[in-house]
């Protein structure tokens, strides 16, 4: 059994939001892979998860989204899946964006919770199998941190860093929340979560942060703990600072609107 860690705005053991005991057991974990151009690692990345999420008795699917490739990347995962039978690859036909491959994903997932994971390696997948338990304890999402006690980065570009942090804290004072890793697509929710988070409006990676701040401003509990993270070995990033900043800040403002003026029309019901 994984020892669990997790971190809140008073700190260990501790939540914004409790938990709930009462929620039904999860039975299937999807995890959703977007994945364009990802040849050199995508299916590194689906033997390292599968591997690990069997050995830790994580009943699950892996669900690559196959993103508009032009490197082989979707004939590798069909090859694949005839050998791990839990992979499940989806070719999108397109229009293409990191947010939409997601979406699909999430669409078509058989699970009662998900996992959104990087194909390039860079996510751990002893993460994933924490995820799990967290979410198993009766936590609706858990988002990780790769910047508090416990977490890490490794080979992180600098000015790619800088900006990070900065737009991170830009969201926690306009939500006045205690989180400070909102913009890292690699979280874990249930998936009434999910359903209730749409529509899902960001074609690109500014779903990063829509799902996270629409499951608290919307009301559903969730927890926070370390996770690590890596620099890709193989590849080219998809993520384009300068395409990104305006859709960011589109989706942040959507949502801050919704928490100050529909009334709680959006909020779960009890």
């Amino acid at each position: 059994m994984l020892e669990v860690a997790f971190y809140s705005r008073k700190g260990f053991l501790g939540t914004p939001e409790m938990s709930s005991a009462s929620l039904p057991a999860l039975t299937l974990l999807s995890v959703i892979i977007p994945a364009r151009d990802e040849a050199g690692c995508v299916i590194s990345t689906v033997r390292h998860l599968h591997a690990v999420l069997s050995d830790a008795g994580v009943p699950h699917e892996i669900v690559v989204v196959n993103d508009g490739s032009r490197d082989g990347s979707w004939q590798l995962l069909q090859n694949t899946a005839r050998e791990i039978t839990v992979l499940r690859p989806l070719d999108h036909a397109g229009p293409h964006g990191f947010g939409r491959a997601v979406t699909v994903g999430l669409d078509a997932m058989h699970g009662d919770a998900a996992v959104i994971m990087m194909a390039d390696e860079s996510d751990d997948p002893l993460d994933v199998v924490r995820y799990w338990s967290l979410l198993n304890a009766g936590w609706e999402c858990v988002f990780g941190s790769r910047f508090i006690a416990g977490g890490s980065v490794t080979d992180y570009p600098r000015l790619k860093l800088l900006l990070n942090r900065a737009a991170n804290k830009l969201i926690s004072l306009v939500f006045n929340l205690r989180f400070n890793d909102t913009t890292n697509a690699f979280k874990a929710y249930r998936r009434e979560v999910i359903a209730g988070c749409r529509p899902l409006l960001s074609p690109h990676f500014n779903l990063t942060i829509e799902l996270p701040l629409k499951a608290v401003v919307r009301g559903y509990s969730w927890t926070t703990m370390p996770i690590t993270w890596k620099n890709r070995r193989t590849g080219a990033a998809k993520f384009q600072l300068k395409e990104m900043g305006s859709r960011y800040f589109f989706i942040m403002v959507y949502i801050w609107l919704e928490k100050h003026f529909s009334r709680g029309d959006y909020r779960r019901k009890p």
